[in-house]
């Protein structure tokens, strides 16, 4: 748990170093940024829906239920938990959002008055609450809760760019950082109840976890090959660009949101029976 916790931590710290203090980075934002305006009248009806859905009132909504299902279970450290990886990944984000620096490169001076916009808060409501319930759910329906809230995160990741109101890196950087409190919060589960604990090797969701993983690279492939082929028109203003460069960086860029979302929640769910594990009696 805890070289989960520096991974995600290094990688968190890597998006936001390229992504935010070199031009390079900064550029390929502003192109996908800029590439969300292709077919934006078809999608802004259910994209602005997505958004306005994830209000403090449903984010307190949700950490409730999630505990409810963790206390209905017999689980009180489970609950406790659940809602210490919500807040924290939350309220760190916000702190990280004002707190981190945005040095202005001139690359998008549409958006330079706005600063700094790492993590995307949005995009760090719906991953906190996709990795919690996937902790309380029964065993049983674990699986089926992965993919349902891997989709749900990674849609509403994609949804901020879309309705521009992030830049990719902004969501990217946002589930690294849930993954990093789901880490912390795995440590604690570990600590609180490994004296009751029986872990059940039947309770691992092996194969769910590796389509999920699998497809989370792929998509990270995907990613990496689109940004390499955009990054040698980097001469080139993102306002001057035309369609299909444009279109590649959305696109490429959505596939990145996507990927690393699949990742975070394979590895959560690769080790989820072992943070709650079966309890004797």
């Amino acid at each position: 748990m805890v070289v989960l916790a520096l991974v995600q931590a290094a990688a968190f710290l890597a998006v936001w170093r390229v992504a935010v203090h070199t031009g390079i980075g900064q550029w390929v934002d502003t192109v996908a940024l800029t590439g969300n305006r292709i077919g934006q009248d078809r999608i802004d009806g259910p994209v602005d829906r997505i958004l306005n859905a994830m209000s403090v009132v449903s984010l307190l909504a949700a950490t409730a239920v999630i505990g409810f299902i963790a206390l209905i279970r017999g689980r009180i450290a489970l609950a406790i938990t659940a809602t210490l990886l919500i807040a924290g990944a939350n309220v760190s984000s916000q702190l990280l959002k004002y707190g981190l620096n945005r040095p202005d490169y001139g690359l998008d001076p549409e958006r330079a008055a706005v600063g700094n916009s790492l993590p995307s808060g949005h995009t760090a409501v719906a991953a906190s609450v996709a990795v919690a319930l996937v902790l309380v759910l029964p065993r049983k329906v674990r699986a089926v809760g992965a993919f349902l809230g891997a989709g749900y995160a990674a849609v509403a990741g994609v949804a901020t760019l879309s309705a521009g109101w992030h830049r990719p890196s902004d969501a990217v950087a946002a589930y690294l950082l849930v993954g990093v409190w789901a880490a912390l919060a795995g440590l604690l589960l570990l600590i609180t109840q490994r004296e009751q604990a029986e872990v059940a090797p039947g309770d691992a969701h092996r194969v769910a976890a590796l389509v999920l993983g699998v497809a989370g690279v792929l998509a990270l492939i995907a990613c990496g090959v689109a940004l390499s082929w955009l990054v040698e028109l980097r001469g080139t203003g993102p306002e001057e660009l035309t369609r299909r460069p444009l279109f590649i960086g959305y696109a490429g860029s959505a596939a990145g949101i996507a990927g690393t979302m699949a990742v975070v929640m394979a590895l959560v769910l690769t080790i989820v029976h072992r943070l709650v594990p079966r309890v004797k009696g």
